[in-house]
């Protein structure tokens, strides 16, 4: 496409973007429907383009332009990753969703386009953060033979993974770093993007990003869930004090370590796709996409019906 083309698409999504945020921000204040039950997903998605649209405009590479396709490959991997934490959560009881849709395709698909902004929105603040100039400076010492560390990180991903289960009460925290430990030396290894290979080189300004960025969406997350019709509220054991909006104030700490967390695992993924298209012949590598595809697809349909089940504590109306 040309490139004026993409500059008028960008404004118009800059434009359209802008005027969705403040139209919906406004009938989310008036109570007036689908603004008010679903304002979290409207606030998201404005947010998630104008951001991408208006990075174009000023000159930056966005995602959204640079790669439309890995954009949109990032929305069904965002609802798996999330659904991931959901059914962590069946166990932790962490947080309950509360005045949800009774009906089953109102509900199910308010999910899916809600759990699809969590990496576009993350990605997004970090090119923001980045296109702003950001710790464009940093640096940090230079650590070698990382290499040393993959068993030490993968032991302790697998720990972070498996204590929470067991001890829920005591070790909820942990599930907000284990797969940082688990994923990143893969990634290190196996040639991926890597925050330890930015580090094996004294380059630390991709994990302070991923870091401020957690933070910057995690205060999003909970601003915009706050005045939400359909919302999730907290159950957190010990730390439940001190909130902000519906967060309690300790529990800020789990978003910049969550940030991550989604890139480690988003550089696995690209990772493994790029690697069955490189080393399988077509026919393989479609039998193995849609293979991949089936089961999580069964993954997703069985968390999304175990939300129903154990996460949402009241529907708008009926009995769900």
């Amino acid at each position: 496409m040309h490139p004026d083309h993409k500059r008028i698409i960008a404004a118009v999504l800059a434009a359209a973007s802008l005027m969705l945020f403040f139209i919906s921000t406004a009938g989310m204040l008036l109570g007036s429907e689908p603004f008010y039950t679903n304002y979290y997903s409207y606030a998201w998605w404005s947010y998630i383009i104008f951001v991408q649209s208006a990075l174009y405009l000023r000159h930056g590479t966005p995602l959204l332009f640079r790669e439309p396709w890995k954009f949109i490959a990032l929305l069904p991997l965002s609802i798996t990753v999330w659904l991931i934490f959901e059914a962590l959560n069946f166990r932790l009881s962490n947080w309950r969703y509360i005045n949800i849709p009774a009906d089953a395709l109102d509900r199910w698909s308010g999910y899916l386009i809600a759990y699809s902004t969590v990496l576009p929105g993350i990605f997004s603040t970090k090119e923001l953060l980045e296109f702003a100039g950001i710790f464009k400076n940093c640096s940090s010492p230079v650590l070698r033979n990382l290499r040393r560390f993959y068993i030490p990180m993968l032991a302790t991903g697998t720990a972070f993974i498996l204590l929470p289960i067991a001890e829920p009460m005591f070790f909820f925290p942990l599930v907000w770093l284990a797969f940082i430990f688990f994923f990143e030396p893969l990634n290190h290894r196996l040639g991926a993007p890597s925050l330890l290979r930015d580090l094996e080189y004294g380059k630390c300004r991709n994990l302070y990003l991923l870091l401020l960025s957690g933070a910057v969406c995690g205060f999003l997350w909970e601003l915009w869930n706050f005045r939400a019709g359909a919302k999730w509220v907290y159950t957190v054991p010990y730390v439940g004090f001190l909130k902000v909006f519906e967060m309690p104030l300790l529990g800020f700490l789990g978003f910049p370590p969550f940030a991550v967390e989604c890139f480690a695992i988003t550089s696995s993924f690209f990772l493994l796709v790029s690697r069955i298209r490189e080393n399988c012949s077509p026919r393989k590598a479609l039998f193995l996409y849609l293979a991949g595809a089936v089961v999580v697809l069964v993954f997703d349909l069985f968390v999304l019906a175990g939300i129903d089940r154990f996460t949402v504590i009241s529907y708008q109306s009926g009995s769900g």
